[in-house]
């Protein structure tokens, strides 16, 4: 159509649709500050929210009191273990000096050593009760730290069984939440898209049509754009079943319309030349004249063909003559291109 424009008018429509395009992104960014906020509306759940608070405060606290129980058994095992390393290289080297003066004694056979014997004798075995004694001490470290690690791994698997059996309720409120959500998205985008359907359908040739296709431009966006994209999921049922309806919905849509298109075409070619041409506004044969399609039927013409004076496929007159200097012109055009003349009294 932009070939049948004069050149100002060309450059205040291209001027409306920025101000089209400039409306609708003001909208979008409106529309999407609202849609962001929407999940604020729901609360925030977590795990916390569907655990049983009194058994997992429990857990948690065995848990604590077990760890620190632990790091103590664990701190006093080092230490244990640290002493019987001291009595054991004392106990044994005591057992190597006694074992060398032994030897020494068995060769010089002195009987006034006996009392020394008897006393070294007594030492060694202090050394390896005492021995014996710090092995008793790491052995009881050990067993509690055992017994620490033991329940800690029971409350840490009974902390994890309410954890699990939260995290299952967790999910099931998650999903619905994000319905929930989807829900108010729809309930948002829909009306917005019926109006811009209507809109569409009455208001898109009006005056103040850059407004209108801002609008329809938006509404378009926040339903493939805000809402299709949070579609829920559920294992992709609710995605590939609200894509298949939508199919069906838009291609029946298509069809009807495109059957009604159809049907007005034939209605029109069985009208009068006359009746016909009053149908069709002056803007529109010049665009679909310059596409070289006739302006009645949409059918392609050869038009640069001077023989061709109207449409073969529906009758209509595409050249007639000047009933001033008789010049062969468009059968669509006001005036004569050779002579200026009007072309309203021009005959067929």
């Amino acid at each position: 159509m932009s070939k049948a424009l004069r050149l100002s008018e060309k450059w205040f429509r291209f001027g409306l649709w920025i101000v089209a395009f400039v409306f609708a992104s003001f909208l979008i960014g409106l529309g999407g500050n609202v849609v962001e906020n929407l999940p604020r509306v729901e609360h925030n759940f977590t795990l916390e929210d569907f655990i049983d608070k009194p058994a997992a405060g429990q857990a948690r606290g065995a848990i604590k009191q077990t760890q620190q129980t632990r790091q103590d058994a664990q701190d006093a095992l080092d230490q244990a273990r640290l002493a019987n390393n001291a009595a054991r290289a004392n106990s044994a080297t005591a057992r190597e000096t006694f074992n060398n003066w032994l030897s020494t004694r068995r060769v010089t056979q002195r009987p006034e050593q006996d009392g020394e014997l008897m006393a070294r004798t007594r030492e060694l075995d202090e050394l390896k009760a005492a021995e014996r004694k710090s092995l008793a001490a790491v052995e009881a470290q050990q067993q509690i730290l055992l017994d620490a690690q033991q329940a800690e791994a029971r409350a840490q698997r009974q902390l994890g069984d309410l954890e699990r059996s939260a995290g299952e309720r967790l999910r099931v409120a998650l999903r619905d939440q994000e319905l929930r959500i989807f829900l108010y998205r729809l309930a948002l985008t829909l009306p917005l898209l019926g109006i811009a359907g209507w809109l569409f359908a009455k208001k898109r040739q009006s005056t103040y049509w850059p407004f209108v296709w801002g609008f329809i431009y938006f509404a378009l966006f926040a339903f493939f754009v805000e809402l299709v994209p949070y579609l829920p999921s559920y294992g992709g049922y609710v995605r590939y079943v609200v894509g298949i309806l939508i199919t069906v919905l838009v291609g029946r849509q298509a069809i009807v319309g495109l059957n009604r298109y159809l049907e007005r075409q034939r209605q029109a070619e069985a009208m009068p030349d006359s009746e016909r041409r009053k149908e069709l506004s002056y803007d529109t044969a010049l665009a679909r004249l310059a596409k070289k399609v006739c302006p009645g039927c949409e059918r392609p013409v050869d038009l640069s063909n001077p023989t061709i004076d109207y449409c073969p496929h529906c009758g209509i007159c595409l050249f007639d003559h000047c009933s001033a200097c008789n010049e062969r012109k468009s059968a669509f055009a006001r005036f004569c291109h050779a002579c200026g003349a009007s072309g309203e009294s021009g005959s067929v």
